[in-house]
């Protein structure tokens, strides 16, 4: 029997307990009724769980996630999602780039530069693709089984003992194509998947495009076996007839994870210096499937690069602006704020990995965006945005390792301004070519994409 991966009731029930837990309502009563009646946990690391729930079981689950949703939260005032809300929120939210108060408008990132950022959200999502949803200390036992602790390069199956690696198997829809033996050209991932689909977005819409913009994009373009989580859930709500951006919330357990987060480049290189208007696109596209924290780190991300992407500031300002925009009592901010002190404090970074599970990892899936974006900061941190340690500070932290290193790897791409700056060990296995099942997009250079990406930049 087909189990289809993140949209079954008896599935996502759990997964929305535990985000009501997170999100301020109070889930205990519905949590009660769905264990007396025999219901399952959510699946620990699959999207699916093994076997079928009966019909009763499925419709229960179908109704408590109704109820679920009709709970009011206790942190709705300090957490908003319209975007009007959100700005009353921010006291420093960043001036628009040609206003008064910032001057004329800021030049568009050079082409080198986007190219940079391209090829490393690609390498820093390379590094992470093989070690994918394993435990944290299997990614420390696997890396120094072959000399390569701290990282420093792309992970080795070559001498693993064979012990470890039936222990702790290498992701195994990744290790064929990502691994150092292995790497023929940039695999296709959802983590570049959807840089393409925002270049598409941007070329039909403009930088003006709505979130109805969006959904239609993503009906053309996007083939529902590419998607996962949250946007696996929103193109379901969407041939369901449930209109945006009420396709974030419905049914939707998994709207405060990282998929928004991971869609935030373009919005960033299409803005260097407007961290402003670069948050409103990604708050616009985030919209479509995230509500909350899960869009927070979208518009954190893509301020942040729209920062980086002027080449006139260093990592941490970027990260500070990336800041304005978020609530600053929201979830996101106080994790983000906790991770930067913790990376200044500690000289070694696994003290800092360490202390983020440590308050994270009981309560949040490792997907979640809050404690991704948490390590994220970190990384770029403690590495003061240099290419080789932030991509392998990112990826050596755990969790959603491959989204984790594309995100840093883009920063510290951009930060780095060229990709001669790159170190050839990262670049030169990607052979400037990057596979995807998107629209005309397979087998195209990194430098074709900055190229097209300098374009939409320029666009009025």
């Amino acid at each position: 029997m087909l189990r289809l991966t993140w949209v079954q009731p008896e599935d996502l029930l759990g997964h929305e307990l535990r985000q009501a837990a997170l999100d301020g309502r109070e889930p205990s009563a519905i949590a009660s009724r769905w264990r007396a009646a025999g219901g399952p946990e959510a699946p620990a690391t699959a999207g699916a769980s093994p076997t079928p729930a009966s019909p009763y079981l499925r419709r229960l689950a179908t109704d408590l996630l109704d109820e679920l949703a009709d709970l009011p939260s206790a942190l709705a005032d300090d957490e908003p999602t319209d975007l009007t809300r959100i700005r009353s929120l921010c006291p420093n939210w960043p001036e628009p780039a040609g206003s008064s108060t910032t001057g004329t408008a800021p030049t568009p990132a050079a082409e080198p530069r986007l190219e940079a950022a391209w090829l490393g959200r690609a390498a820093g999502c390379l590094l992470g693709k093989p070690v994918e949803n394993l435990p944290l200390d299997a990614i420390r036992r696997l890396a120094r089984s072959t000399g390569n602790w701290p990282l420093t390069t792309y992970f080795t199956a070559r001498g693993v003992p064979e012990d470890l690696l039936r222990r702790h198997p290498w992701n195994r829809r990744s290790a064929a194509t990502s691994l150092a033996e292995n790497i023929d050209g940039m695999p296709e991932d959802d983590d570049l998947n959807y840089p393409l689909l925002n270049l598409v977005l941007l070329q039909r819409h403009g930088r003006r495009f709505t979130t109805t913009d969006v959904a239609a994009t993503w009906l053309d373009e996007l083939p529902a076996g590419r998607t996962f989580t949250a946007e696996r859930v929103a193109c379901r709500n969407l041939l369901s007839g449930v209109e945006p951006p009420h396709t974030a919330r419905h049914r939707n357990p998994f709207r405060e994870w990282i998929g928004a987060l991971i869609r935030a480049d373009v919005h960033g290189w299409t803005n260097p210096g407007d961290p402003a208007a670069a948050a409103g696109q990604a708050h616009r596209d985030a919209t479509l499937t995230h509500t909350a924290n899960g869009v927070y780190a979208a518009m954190f991300t893509a301020a942040a690069i729209a920062t980086a992407a002027t080449g006139d500031h260093d990592v941490h300002a970027c990260l500070r602006t990336g800041l304005t925009v978020v609530p600053p009592r929201s979830r996101l901010a106080r994790a983000v704020r906790h991770a930067v002190e913790l990376a200044r404090r500690h000289e070694d970074f696994d003290t800092v990995v360490d202390e983020l599970h440590a308050a994270h990892a009981a309560t949040h899936h490792w997907v979640h965006a809050v404690p991704n974006t948490a390590l994220i900061a970190a990384a770029l941190t403690h590495a003061d945005g240099d290419f080789t340690g932030s991509v392998c500070r990112a990826v050596s932290g755990g969790w959603d390792t491959d989204s984790n290193g594309a995100t840093a790897g883009s920063i510290a791409g951009l930060l780095a301004g060229d990709p001669a700056a790159l170190p050839d060990r990262w670049t030169a296995p990607l052979k400037n070519r990057l596979a995807t099942s998107l629209g005309d997009f397979h087998g195209i250079g990194f430098d074709t994409l900055a190229h097209l990406t300098h374009l939409e930049a320029t666009r009025p």
